[in-house]
């Protein structure tokens, strides 16, 4: 309770659902947290881009000479001015346009972050509960073989089988066991992923979520042009660099408008040795050497390179979309499959294999093959059943919507 009270976060509860875990992630993760801070460093670029130049005020004091007899005021040519530099053009108005796509942009790869983060959630969850179910097949397996040998060691005593089969089915034992053992690093291991990505509590904490592996009814496929027109319209990321291509325009015009010198108009008074004056004054600089042919070509060259990486991460993202549309469709193909065409047979075959084994008119090697046979096809339907609800996952996250994401 100390290490969360004093990092000000509330205890994960141990049975936890894949919103609730979202949003604890969203909450604690340590990721975010960075992420947040940069996206606050663009709003000081903002405001800065809002200022204007400051005035200059200067005081400048000739000829004045110790002990004459004129004084102070009027033994001088004493100078008072206030300079006040001009943005002309579109300078300052580019350079705030620039600033605040700077900070749409930002702010989008603060949402990409949390995108991410709540896929590695949902990955960790999904794998947590993955590994959980092969723990209880496990389990259930190698409850079955130890009755089969207990049964057997009955037998045995009794001198109905020999002590060859009875190790050699105590030997077999050794892979279940291994099984239930590998299964339980896996959840293990999940467990201490789902942890790490809420970024709160412990790593060694147990944690249980409650998200299944079934894949809601409702979870239609959804068409190509539809999910990739959703994921270019909703990808935080794709997003950002939209931002950054229209800063990189704002800032080709600021360039554009700097290739012209900013004027600076002067006003002060002047008193020389008694007389009294006004000064006016206007300085240009004159665009002789520099007329900022660097900063423009850097601010071309910043467009095209801003266009490009849009251009690029289109494609990326075109190509993630059918990806996830074609995983999820063989997904949920082989875990129809399986559940429909083999896991069923499977269990009838062990179950009858068994039966037969007990009474006597199976021999160990069939019994051995059945059940090895009914576990590998279990093991296979659990892992298509987390690839299928994975695959949805991951569809959502690709596109960008998954549960509780903001649109950006």
């Amino acid at each position: 309770m100390l290490p969360c009270s004093a990092a000000g976060q509330a205890p994960v509860p141990a049975a936890l659902s894949l919103e609730e875990a979202l949003r604890l992630a969203e909450a604690n993760n340590p990721r975010l947290a960075v992420a947040r801070q940069e996206a606050a460093l663009s709003d000081a670029d903002v405001i800065e881009a809002r200022q204007r130049p400051n005035p200059e005020f200067e005081i400048e004091s000739e000829g004045f000479r110790p002990g004459a007899s004129t004084g102070f005021a009027n033994g001088q040519e004493l100078s008072l001015r206030i300079a006040q530099p001009l943005e002309l053009g579109t300078r300052r108005g580019a350079r705030i346009e620039a600033a605040n796509a700077g900070r749409a942009a930002a702010r989008a790869r603060l949402a990409d972050v949390v995108r991410q983060v709540r896929r590695e959630v949902g990955r960790a969850s999904f794998a947590r509960a993955a590994a959980r179910a092969e723990t209880v097949a496990a389990q259930a397996a190698l409850e079955e073989i130890d009755r089969i040998i207990a049964v057997n060691r009955a037998r045995y005593e009794q001198g109905e089988v020999s002590g060859g089969e009875l190790r050699r089915l105590e030997v077999e034992r050794l892979r279940f066991a291994d099984d239930l053992l590998t299964a339980d690093l896996a959840v293990r291991q999940a467990t201490s992923e789902l942890r790490a990505a809420i970024g709160t509590g412990r790593l060694d904490d147990s944690i249980v979520p409650t998200e299944g592996l079934d894949v809601p009814a409702t979870a239609a496929l959804p068409r190509a042009d539809a999910a990739l027109a959703a994921a270019l319209e909703r990808r935080p990321d794709i997003v950002a660099l939209r931002h950054e291509r229209e800063r990189a325009q704002a800032e080709m015009r600021l360039q554009r408008a700097l290739r012209l010198p900013a004027p600076t108009i002067a006003g002060g008074y002047k008193r020389d040795f008694g007389d009294q004056g006004i000064i006016l004054g206007l300085s240009i600089p004159l665009p002789i050497f520099d007329r900022n042919q660097a900063g423009q070509r850097r601010s071309d060259a910043a467009r095209r390179l801003a266009d490009a990486r849009l251009r690029q991460a289109e494609t990326a993202v075109a190509l993630e979309v059918q990806q996830a549309l074609d995983l999820l469709e063989v997904s949920r193909r082989r875990a129809d499959a399986l559940e429909r065409d083999y896991l069923v047979r499977a269990r009838e075959a062990r179950d009858s294999v068994a039966a037969s084994y007990r009474l006597g008119e199976a021999d160990l090697i069939d019994y051995l093959d059945a059940q090895r046979a009914f576990r590998d096809v279990q093991r296979a339907h659990s892992r298509a059943l987390v690839e299928l609800r994975l695959s949805l996952f991951e569809l959502q996250a690709v596109i960008g919507t998954l549960p509780g994401e903001p649109r950006s």
